[in-house]
């Protein structure tokens, strides 16, 4: 018996169709059985045996002739990697938002081989093989690091004897993709579905002493129609390995007759109150009492049916946000007369999201006051354990590099986590954007029922963590069908979140946002219209390689390459200075950058895939986040005088006798004095005027020339007439920041926020600090891109 901390709360178990003796073989014969390539030169794995006296309910029982287990090589390791063992495999109580004190863990070492078509359950034998659970069997964690689509699992197991009189369940968080279930060779159920918890109850197959449990596998992968998220067999690109079978926490748990389920909260927040439905199993003639708490202290009490309605009062609530992520207590217990049949408890955030115009726009309220989201893409893959991070510890690492960079949002990426994922955005207070797993192909019939099934399972089981603020059933029009009738019916679902019909390119028009995908953007997404929100849903990719932390060395890409960490923030932050334009001047109200950490050959991460290195300057990253969610410049903001004539002098040291002229049309530097040529003063002579693209900003006007301005053409920045284009606007507005040297102003281009107007070798240029091109030079571009407002030399 295992006490679940307080901390450690929990969720309920779903729906599993649960046969007779008589049970289906596992069909489609369609075998992958292949090593998963390593990285040469890797070190081995360091095993770790910690815990081992304090978790011994978690280890299995080893197999009697089965070849000893010993983890693979992966061509990464994590800081958590050498912390796995057989004794200690994820040992935190698994279902944060439903808890008992009573469980057991069956994670640790099973016996386990590959399996063929139409075979027996291996039931009274041992296996070839161990394996430990629950790491996928394509990882080095699991110990196989093989590829196959079938596969039989085996373990003993005991039921502690303090469990008698009640049932027994037992729960499987998740397996990919069809699961088949023996208990002392007989028949318990079956389930299809890789990413939602099923449970069965194995009461009256159980036997005094050790008791046999087989599991059956088949996962066809992408040769399949099944939801799979990024799942492939032959991995490449955007598309990485597989992870077939069991892939979270095994469990068993002892329950009363009558039982809790689930717990269906909503929050009320004009009403003052937590509107929760008790989901139960086997409860008719019992009453529902539910308890909410601060800590010690009970904030509310009701009671009513199960199954129904109750409204538990929350008075003056302290609302749950990403500045204040605060989590009520949950009492909930079933009773008959004086007699409790169940305790469980739980906890719930309070708080709304909606959609309210602000300023003639249509924004996402959190709370009733607007939001921006600012976040990545979350894609949950790990190096050793590929959807299973290594620990607790590691699952929660990814969630925390977000906040300490300043992000307010995470974008969960066809793919649905383990419950404690969830519970750590709760207690972060990150604003979770849920993806359903995409397909990888047009679906049949059969597919789409399946689909539809297993998103209503998604729902239905995350739709009481606070985190998840919105559903999103397509992506990039994978496997995408029916999309506007899809979208109403999430909604029906869950009318208390927001809806996102299709993630990029096949928008259906309708749901509660309009999302666009411009890489490397941000470009110029989608605007809100009087019902949908504007939302940029993925942009960004910049790669950056770092030697000896690489899936692929030398061979991983990004949209955008880069050369070094100074670079990446540079860029970072030029395009987060874009995205606020898009926030200010078109309604853009959410931002999705790919993505936090590498994935396989994507070396797009703001971390290394090996979450040993954080590649950007991580100070710099919070403050531009923090200026944006502000609504302060990013970077600042230099007000130089506007409306009168002024002339741009250089500030680098050897240099500042030269100012600003254009000569032919082109803009340069040249020494110029007060006994210089009339023409020559003319042209070095220039007016700040509210800017062509966005009055915040500045053009530059020409005094010899009125109407024609300073814009980049090329990169090169030359003196032209408009054309009334918005490109010419944009090229030709220029927002002022403060000075790049410390002093002066720098003047950064509107449509191209990471490059500034700089001089190099006496020419303009529109230019970044760092590049490919000889006027990206890094050696005094502070001082080339700073310039000190003087006075006229004409006018």
């Amino acid at each position: 018996m295992l006490s679940c901390p307080r901390l450690h709360r929990c969720n309920d178990t779903g729906p599993a169709h649960v046969h007779g003796t008589s049970f289906p073989p596992i069909r489609k014969a369609n075998v992958r059985t292949k090593p998963i390539p390593l990285r040469p030169g890797t070190a081995g794995l360091v095993l770790a045996a910690l815990l081992a006296s304090l978790l011994p309910l978690f280890a299995a029982v080893p197999a009697a002739h089965a070849a000893e287990w010993a983890p693979g090589t992966p061509p990464l390791t994590t800081p958590w990697t050498d912390q796995v063992s057989p004794d200690n495999a994820l040992p935190e109580y698994p279902r944060p938002q439903l808890t008992r004190p009573d469980w057991r863990n069956l994670n640790g070492l099973w016996e386990w081989e590959p399996a063929a078509a139409g075979e027996a359950p291996p039931t009274g034998r041992t296996l070839e093989r161990e394996i430990l659970v629950p790491y996928p069997v394509e990882s080095a964690l699991s110990g196989i690091q093989e590829a196959h689509d079938r596969m039989w699992y085996r373990r003993d197991f005991t039921v502690p004897a303090d469990w008698s009189n009640r049932r027994v369940l037992l729960n499987f968080d998740a397996v990919d993709w069809r699961a088949e279930v023996w208990v002392n060779g007989r028949a318990i159920g079956d389930h299809e579905g890789g990413y939602d918890r099923f449970s069965f109850d194995i009461t009256d197959a159980l036997r005094a002493g050790d008791n046999e449990l087989v599991v059956g596998v088949y996962d066809p992968t992408d040769t399949g129609g099944q939801a799979l998220g990024k799942q492939r067999n032959d991995p490449s690109g955007i598309f990485y390995t597989s992870a077939s079978g069991i892939w979270q926490t095994v469990w068993l748990e002892p329950v009363a007759r009558a039982h809790v389920t689930r717990l269906d909260i909503t929050p009320d927040l004009p009403g003052e109150r937590a509107l929760v439905r008790v989901n139960t199993s086997g409860a008719a003639g019992t009453t529902v009492r539910v308890t909410a708490r601060d800590g010690d202290t009970v904030v509310g009490t009701a009671t009513g049916a199960p199954g129904a309605e109750i409204a538990v009062p929350v008075p003056d609530a302290r609302l749950w946000s990403p500045d204040d992520p605060f989590l009520y207590d949950l009492d909930v217990s079933l009773t008959s007369g004086n007699r409790t049949r169940d305790a469980v408890t739980g906890y719930f955030g309070m708080r709304s999201i909606g959609k309210a115009m602000v300023d003639g726009v249509l924004r996402p309220v959190l709370n009733g006051e607007p939001v921006f989201q600012m976040g990545t893409l979350d894609q949950g893959y790990w190096p050793d354990g590929i959807y299973t991070a290594p620990t607790d510890e590691a699952l929660r690492f990814d969630l925390q590099a977000h906040v300490d960079l300043g992000f307010n949002t995470v974008r969960k990426h066809v793919k649905v986590e383990p419950d404690r994922w969830y519970y750590w955005a709760d207690r972060l207070g990150l604003m979770v954007l849920q993806d359903m797993p995409a397909m990888s192909r047009e679906p049949s019939a059969a597919d789409r029922v399946q689909y539809e099934h297993e998103l209503r399972e998604m729902v239905d089981q995350h739709r009481s963590f606070p985190s998840v603020l919105e559903w999103i059933p397509f992506n990039e029009g994978w496997g995408q069908y029916d999309a506007g009738r899809i979208a109403d019916e999430v909604k029906s679902w869950d009318p208390s979140r927001l809806v996102t019909a299709a993630s990029g390119w096949h928008d259906p028009g309708n749901g509660d946002v309009v999302d666009s995908h411009i890489y490397v953007g941000p470009g110029h997404p989608t605007g809100p219209s009087d019902t949908r929100i504007s939302a940029l849903g993925e942009y960004g990719g910049l790669g950056l390689r770092v030697p000896e932390h690489e899936w692929s060395p030398g061979n991983g890409f990004g949209y955008e390459m880069v050369a070094d960490a100074q670079e990446l923030t540079d860029r970072y932050i030029g395009l987060l200075a874009g995205v606020q334009q898009l926030q200010r001047n078109n309604g853009l109200s959410r931002a999705i950058y790919t993505e936090i950490t590498d994935v396989e050959n994507e070396v797009n991460g703001l971390w290394t895939y090996d979450r040993r290195v954080r590649k950007v300057d991580g100070a710099r990253v919070a403050a531009a986040h923090a200026d944006l969610l502000a609504g302060r410049p990013i970077g600042g903001r230099a007000e130089p005088p506007a409306g009168t004539w002024q002339s741009l002098r250089v500030t680098t040291p050897g240099y500042t006798d030269r100012y600003l002229r254009h000569q032919d049309a082109l803009a340069f530097t040249a020494q110029v004095d007060a006994a210089s040529p009339e023409l020559l003063r003319r042209d070095a002579t220039w007016r700040l005027v509210p800017g062509l693209a966005d009055p915040t900003c500045y053009s530059v006007e020409s005094l010899n020339y009125p109407g024609e301005y300073l814009r980049h053409r090329a990169s090169r920045v030359e003196r032209t007439g408009g054309d009334g284009s918005l490109l010419f606007h944009e090229d030709a507005t220029w927002c002022a920041v403060p000075g790049l040297s410390g002093t002066g102003v720098s003047f950064r281009s509107y449509n191209y926020p990471h490059r500034y107007l700089r001089h190099y070798d006496s020419e303009l240029w529109l230019a970044a600090n760092g590049g490919p091109q000889p006027y990206d030079n890094r050696q005094s571009f502070r001082e080339d891109a700073s310039w000190d407002i003087a006075p006229p030399w004409a006018g």
